[in-house]
């Protein structure tokens, strides 16, 4: 059941679109009708010529100097630390196999096809173990990295694991059949069906190649996450065979009895990663917490916030602007977990979440009824005050659609812990305004300052969330922590402007909501 009543804020209640801003053609400036004094709208000027000579603006860093403080700064110590262990793990699975391959081993070309196969399928399975890891949820991988991170190194390593599974199957086929004067296609009849193990080794390696193009970005863009979550399931079975065949047939291990234990522990230690951090803690969250909807409210054209309810939500130890994956237990979501950020601070016994319909289950979210049982995972998330930097204790805040969710999240916490906050609501149609109202409620009772600016780029003229447009409107940006969510591209956008602007990167926060 659907509650179609906006909330009851006071101000921003739903007015004429119409009334929005009228605007006098001889003076050039805003005439801010009733609505825009209630919610602190704020006219944002369309950039004049030249706008770095008279805006004044500081000109573009040097890459290199800005890649530099990137590189070595204190968020993204952690980051090198965790890429430097990986890589040093890396060098290990390769010494593995040079200390047990002697140089009399590949003396000939087909010996050396064989020992690179032999490399190439070693690195490949120890990538996939890194992917696990990456998506297992251990809590310390993700305070020291962000979940997003995590999942864009997930995705960046599919393609070099495809790659490498092709290696392993061509070299180590090649090598063979130039051993047995055989032509490579007739190699690979003869290793497939006369090899043992072999056809268990196929089977993997066609599921792993299967999810790597499902992953593609011209096919993950067209297909439901619900197909894409299910293709990717089979990414467990296909690592059961794979290891079954390394360990049955594969040179570094059949003869080698502590490689194969020490290679069985890295398995079985990965494992228990996903057992305990996939499965136990949230089954043990869902007794503890027994979350259900309680209801929901459509907030703006496509917008609707799920209020959830439980028992000591408080021991989640969530904080606003984080997210959770959820899963809700009604016809046809029940299979897959979605993430989703909290809108509001989060409450002993009550959290909110605010999604915009985008298909698949975010539309399905509008039918759910209260009282449906949900399960969550987290919280997650680095777009929190606990990341604010700026030593004025400044924000500006931008949301765009949903994004708006986390940002009104944030922008109470922030108020409530003294912080001198700005927010702006970027929106093309009068109607995506959710939360609105709430914040608008926030700015009268003097808490923050709120802009809300409506309009396609085509309709106003020019681009309200460009950085000499930011520059005008907050002139001290720069001493700000700017935090942004909204649609990927604007994110983009938005976060280039504002480095231009010289707002350090670690005082621009954005996070991807994306588990693929």
């Amino acid at each position: 059941m659907v509650d179609t009543r906006r909330a009851e804020t006071g101000v921003g209640s739903p007015v004429d679109p119409q009334v929005l801003f009228r605007f006098n053609s001889d003076r050039g400036q805003p005439l801010f009708s009733l609505f825009a004094q209630r919610c602190h709208m704020t006219w944002m000027p369309p950039p004049a010529p030249e706008p770095h000579a008279r805006l004044g603006l500081k000109p573009r860093r040097p890459r290199v100097t800005a890649w530099s403080r990137d590189l070595l700064s204190e968020d993204r110590l952690p980051d090198l630390a965790v890429r430097l262990g990986l890589t040093a793990v890396g060098v290990a699975v390769i010494a593995l196999w040079w200390v047990d391959t002697p140089s009399s081993r590949v003396q000939t070309a087909a010996a050396t096809m064989t020992a690179l196969g032999r490399v190439a399928g070693l690195l490949a399975a120890y990538l996939v173990l890194v992917e696990l890891m990456l998506m297992a949820r251990v809590p310390a991988l993700e305070r020291a990295i962000g979940f997003d991170r995590l999942a864009s190194w997930h995705r960046g390593l599919g393609t070099n694991i495809v790659l490498l599974i092709g290696g392993h199957v061509l070299l180590t086929v090649w090598g063979y059949g130039l051993s047995a004067h055989e032509q490579p296609l007739s190699e690979l009849v003869t290793v497939i069906t006369r090899y043992p193990d072999e056809w268990e080794a196929t089977i993997g390696a066609l599921l792993f190649v299967a999810v790597g193009i499902s992953s593609a970005w011209s096919l993950r863009a067209r297909i439901s996450y619900e197909a894409w979550y299910a293709v990717h399931l089979t990414v467990y079975a296909a690592v059961a065979l794979t290891f079954f065949h390394q360990i049955a047939s594969g040179e570094d291990f059949v003869d080698h009895p502590r490689n194969r234990l020490l290679w069985t522990a890295l398995y079985l230690a990965v494992a228990a990663c996903l057992v305990v951090w996939r499965i136990v803690l949230p089954a043990r969250a869902d007794l503890r917490h027994r979350m259900t909807v309680d209801r929901v409210v459509v907030e703006a054209a496509g917008v609707v916030s799920v209020w959830i309810r439980g028992r000591r939500l408080d021991q989640l130890g969530a904080l606003p602007g984080q997210f959770l994956l959820w899963r809700f237990l009604a016809r046809g979501q029940w299979a897959s977990a979605h993430a989703y950020s909290l809108s509001m601070p989060p409450h002993p016994d009550l959290l909110r979440i605010t999604v915009k319909d985008l298909g698949d289950q975010s539309r399905d979210l509008a039918r759910l009824r209260p009282g449906t049982r949900v399960l969550a995972e987290g919280p997650f998330g680095h777009f929190t005050h606990a990341h604010a930097h700026a030593p004025a204790r400044k924000a500006l805040l931008i949301g765009g659609g949903s994004g708006i969710g986390p940002v009104r999240a944030v922008a109470e916490d922030l108020v409530n812990r003294g912080w001198d906050v700005i927010v702006l609501q970027r929106a093309s149609r009068p109607d995506d305004l959710p939360l609105g109202g709430e914040l608008s409620l926030l700015a009268a009772h003097g808490r923050l300052v709120f802009h809300q600016v409506v309009g396609s780029r085509r309709e106003l003229g020019y681009d309200p969330l460009a950085s000499d447009i930011i520059a005008v409107s907050v002139p001290d940006v720069a001493q700000r922590d700017v935090f942004v969510c909204g649609p990927p591209g604007m994110t983009a956008v938005v976060a280039r402007g504002l480095r231009d602007l010289g707002v350090p990167t670690g005082q621009i926060h954005t996070e991807e909501y994306s588990l693929r």
